[in-house]
């Protein structure tokens, strides 16, 4: 209660909010100026990376947005959230097709008042390097998937 109670306080104090806000800002700066395809512009709280633009040869039923969020917890213990081709994929009721939204995102939300600009240094190096080889990461296959909230807990396997 302490921790949501100087939340409240912080967005209130318009230093905090632009330190906040810059530093969403200089983590897509780093990000845009070595061509890492993003939404723009970045949010106040998170940078959204373009998966679908990040590994254009991957499709959306292979989820590229998750590809990359494996490949930067393995390489550099980043933790990112896909939001797209499995959190928001539709059943289509007659075919039992997926139905998969038009952005398949990748989430780098910034908790506030605890990483630093050389965090987001570190973070933007591993992106940037996983981008520079994004042609050879290969997309994944979804083996398991329960009936509902499948971003839970469902299970992939690396294709090739």
């Amino acid at each position: 209660m302490e921790a949501l109670a100087r939340g409240l306080e912080d967005v209130m104090e318009l230093p905090y909010l632009e330190f906040r806000i810059g530093q969403v800002a200089y983590l897509a700066e780093l990000l845009l100026v070595e061509g890492v395809p993003l939404v723009e512009p970045p949010g106040g709280h998170a940078v959204y990376i373009d998966a679908r633009r990040f590994l254009p040869h991957i499709p959306q039923e292979q989820f590229p947005a998750q590809v990359i969020s494996v490949e930067l917890y393995i390489e550099g213990g980043i933790c990112t959230l896909e939001l797209g081709s499995i959190a928001f994929a539709e059943k289509d009721q007659e075919s039992g097709e997926f139905i998969y939204p038009e952005l398949d995102l990748l989430r780098l939300a910034i908790p506030r008042r605890v990483y630093t600009n050389s965090h987001m240094q570190y973070v933007a190096r591993h992106i940037i390097d996983l981008y520079k080889r994004n042609d050879s990461l290969k997309g994944f296959k979804m083996v398991y998937q329960p009936p509902v909230a499948r971003h839970f807990s469902c299970r992939l396997e690396p294709l090739g």
